[in-house]
């Protein structure tokens, strides 16, 4: 699994003009899932995600992590952080798993969040999304299950 994790101070996801899933102070992930991976690698990157100390402290050093200062996360399922984009000019996404598998896996990584006590919004799997957000920071860290 592949996350693109954005340290937020708002987040949104709308799908044909109507808002789905909105946070404020938080994270949005953008969470891909390759042929390979299992709940083992939702449940590493769920813990790793909010856990990360990557929002400051009174002394504006970067030492508290969601849980400290009770934030919430927007994911938004993204096939396309497994385009290879090596040979030629279009994009191959063999290396993202099938959509059957990757639902599966995406709703268990967001299950295994709200265990934690986050508040997690989301978009609709599979659905073109309009997403928007206000990086904070910039704070953009890309986390990977796979070493």
């Amino acid at each position: 699994m592949r996350i693109v994790l954005q340290r937020v101070t708002e987040a949104a996801v709308t799908v044909e003009d109507n808002v789905v899933g909105q946070i404020g102070h938080g994270l949005m992930l953008l969470v891909g899932v390759t042929h390979e991976d299992t709940e083992k690698d939702a449940a590493y990157l769920a813990e790793k995600a909010v856990n990360l100390r990557i929002f400051e402290d009174e002394q504006e050093k970067m030492n508290l992590s969601l849980l400290d200062v009770a934030g919430s996360i927007l994911s938004i399922s993204q096939f396309t952080l497994f385009g290879d984009c090596r040979k030629g000019r279009r994009p191959n996404f063999m290396a993202a798993a099938k959509p059957d598998q990757a639902s599966v896996l995406y709703e268990k990584f967001n299950d295994l969040l709200r265990e934690k006590g986050i508040t997690v919004e989301t978009g609709i799997f599979g659905a073109m999304m309009d997403v928007s957000f206000t990086n904070n920071g910039p704070v953009t860290l890309i986390l990977d299950s796979k070493e």
